[in-house]
């Protein structure tokens, strides 16, 4: 059992500490400045092999037991806050139970993503059976620790440039500094906006630019990150090593990352340029939607992750004053997810009072009086209409690429090695636009237009632009939030059949997909950590079989560290 920081009994009549045990707790407890050192519990409380968190002062911390060492780290994954004790403890890191966020526990340092800050490591040693721990008061009150960033050395020329303001982006120029280079780094992104939370757009569509923002604009000064916001690279010619920029004004780059993402697919019919047609890509159109649908009929057509995210939003709280989902499939996610959850999902929405029309595809929006009136389904119904919200995929943001020498697929993706470097040498490509090996896939490429994905391209391509190598090793990892329900997925790969574990009636369940005899994939709602349990499989190399998954549907609660 657990003691308090002071491991301080307390009296059972009074709630209050003996003279005694008072003096006992000063004794036990001091500060210097900003530190302080506590006894946080006694030898015997300590985990055998695991994660047990314990309170110190104000704050608290993880102590893990983890191959005969032990050492003290946050408590909180520094991503959205996960109790990382839920999490996953294998091979040196834990992996967080919410979003698959990996923390070496030894460091505290990040190691696969979401997320960018680490968590804070504290000093622990063990003395005549007390445990002492000696930390950071600032750290204990924030759980996150931001890695320290080299200054910019005006005596360094190279320059090293990437395109593209998203996750990927971010997340490159910022490694760069954190492991000492010391020359120009230039981000070029064509948005108004330092870089932000993307995913929280369709979650969460009045948040504002500020409230998302993955980092300030001191941080980035700090760094000497030059950011050329509002703009767009027009053209790359790798001879010269130069960008041209939709100013005119040219920059030239030692080595290149692009990580331009995706743009949003139009559906090219009559009345798609009418004024109440959304996209949701930035915060502009998310806000746009989020002001303008009070009291409105509200239709969304598409019913994968961005559709059904801003569904459930406009949904909830009457912002809407209806909400109907257009798809073309049976029920929504049915790709993605296969017909028995997308079925109970759309459920879900039904008790929200939203109205679906399945398997059927939009002819034409219609107006009257020069405002959005309905939408005309393939069918010939039509569906009132005074906004319209696009969710119908992306496709890469690789135009500009078109004049230039790095190929590009039939689809528009930039193919890449495991190092993320085109055929180009010194030109490295990431996100939603590079086609790249998987491992999971056996090296073959592929295309995942994931957050969690995003980010640890940004880092892998930092430190190959830096001359390391250091090929992909994540594990693909994704949630959505509809109705305040989490539902996690990870893996890849093409399934065949999916085994059902728990109650799907209850969203409670585990959905495993199956290719052969083998889970490719799985899902989870209210299993957690159902699915950081099968990341850390998969990235360990090994994987759950249908068999086993059919013989017990709560096997992947079960998995142990390989």
């Amino acid at each position: 059992m657990g003691v308090t920081a002071s491991c301080r009994r307390r009296d059972a009549a009074s709630d209050t500490e003996t003279d005694s045990q008072q003096q006992q707790h000063e004794r036990r407890m001091s500060g210097v400045g900003d530190e302080i050192e506590a006894v946080i519990c006694k030898e015997e409380d300590l985990p055998q092999d695991g994660m047990k968190s314990f309170e110190m002062g104000e704050g608290k911390v993880l102590v893990v037991h983890h191959k005969g060492q032990l050492s003290a780290i946050g408590t909180k994954c520094s991503h959205y806050g996960a109790p990382l004790e839920k999490g996953t403890l294998c091979e040196g890191h834990v992996r967080c139970p919410w979003h698959g966020a990996c923390f070496n526990v030894t460091t505290g340092d990040i190691e696969d993503f979401p997320g960018l800050d680490s968590v804070p490591k504290y000093d622990i040693h063990v003395a005549e059976g007390q445990v002492r721990v000696r930390a950071s008061k600032a750290l204990l009150a924030t759980e996150k620790r931001t890695k320290e960033m080299a200054k910019r050395d005006p005596q360094n020329s190279t320059a090293l440039v990437v395109i593209g303001g998203g996750a990927a982006g971010a997340s490159c120029v910022e490694r760069l500094r954190q492991e000492g280079f010391t020359g120009q780094v230039v981000m070029i992104t064509q948005e108004p906006h330092l870089p932000y939370d993307r995913p929280k757009l369709s979650k969460a569509m009045h948040l504002t630019p500020d409230k998302i923002a993955l980092r300030t604009n001191q941080f980035y000064e700090d760094g000497d990150i030059e950011i050329l916001m509002g703009v767009s690279a027009s053209k790359v010619n790798t001879d010269e090593k130069s960008i041209t920029l939709s100013t005119g004004e040219k920059v030239t780059y030692d080595k290149l990352f692009i990580a331009t993402g995706g743009k949003p697919r139009k559906l090219g019919i009559p009345g798609g340029d009418l004024a109440g047609v959304f996209v949701v890509r930035t915060p502009e159109d998310a806000n746009a939607v989020a002001a303008d649908a009070a009291g409105k009929h509200v239709v969304v057509v598409g019913t994968s992750f961005i559709g059904m995210e801003a569904a459930a939003y406009l949904a909830t709280d009457n912002r809407a004053g209806s909400v109907s989902v257009i798809g073309n499939t049976t029920v929504p996610f049915e790709r993605s997810l296969g017909s028995g959850v997308g079925n109970r999902i759309q459920r879900l929405f039904e008790e929200h009072q939203v109205k679906f029309y399945n398997n059927v595809g939009v002819k034409e929006f219609t107006e009257e009086d020069g405002k959005l009136k309905g939408v005309v389904l393939e069918s010939g119904e039509t569906v009132a209409a005074d906004i319209v919200v696009l969710g119908v995929g992306v496709v890469p943001n690789t135009d500009f690429l078109a004049s230039s020498n790095i190929p590009r697929d039939d689809r528009g993706f930039v193919p890449v090695n495991e190092f993320l470097e085109t055929s180009i040498p010194g030109v490295y490509c990431g996100g939603d636009v590079a086609s790249f090996p998987l491992m999971l896939e056996d090296g073959n490429r592929v295309n995942i237009g994931h957050w969690q994905v995003a980010l640890g391209h940004g880092r892998t391509a930092a430190l190959n632009m830096l001359g390391h190598t250091s090929p992909l090793a994540s594990v693909p990892f994704f949630w959505t939030v509809l109705f305040g329900k989490s539902l996690r997925y990870t893996g890849y790969g093409k399934y065949d059949d999916i085994i059902l574990g728990g109650d799907l009636e209850s969203l409670s369940f585990i959905a495993y997909y199956c290719h052969g005899d083998r889970v490719v994939a799985l899902a989870s709602l209210g299993k957690d950590p159902a699915a950081a349990n099968y990341a850390e499989m998969l990235h360990q190399g090994k994987f759950l079989t249908k068999a086993e998954v059919t013989a017990d549907g709560e096997m992947a609660l079960k998995i142990k560290c390989y």
